[in-house]
């Protein structure tokens, strides 16, 4: 069987990519939905959902999310909800792929730029500063001196 066509791959990553990223824009879209949505707890799922998203291995994920992905995968075999703030830290990274996907066009081109060191960031890589909300903010700031040419 003969191999899809490139523009065919793309199309569905990007479908794929936008499926996951859709349920999660109305819990982020403000800060008062941001700390409603983070307050309540999201589900396990979210979790996954976001690992799917990112291309972010095992251990890139626990280490910036500081918990097991096991624990997670259990936590989402029993529906449960994760605590409000690795729901808060959850929400702010799945704010920050949309806001990197919208300036660099892709996650994967996004990924790839969340490992170099940025010089805007003092460069530090930004992926390094996504252990905390602080950090997430200061790449997110990165983000829009990016999208409006500001690189001085």
């Amino acid at each position: 069987m003969a191999a899809a066509p490139k523009s065919y791959k793309k199309k569905a990553k990007v479908t794929m990519v936008a499926e996951l990223i859709a349920p999660y824009q109305s819990l982020y879209g403000n800060s008062i939905s941001l700390l409603t949505s983070s307050k309540k707890g999201l589900s396990a799922k979210a979790a996954l959902d976001f690992i799917a998203l990112s291309g972010f291995s095992k251990e890139e994920f626990q280490d910036t999310f500081k918990t097991n992905v096991k624990t997670i995968q259990n936590y989402a075999s029993n529906s449960s909800k994760l605590d409000a703030p690795l729901s808060e830290k959850l929400l702010k990274s799945f704010s920050l792929f949309d806001k990197g996907i919208d300036v660099f066009g892709s996650a994967d081109a996004f990924h790839q730029w969340l490992n170099m060191p940025s010089y805007g960031l003092g460069d530090q890589i930004p992926f390094d500063l996504m252990d905390t909300i602080t950090g997430i903010s200061l790449i997110e700031e990165e983000l829009i001196r990016i999208e409006y040419g500001d690189l001085a």
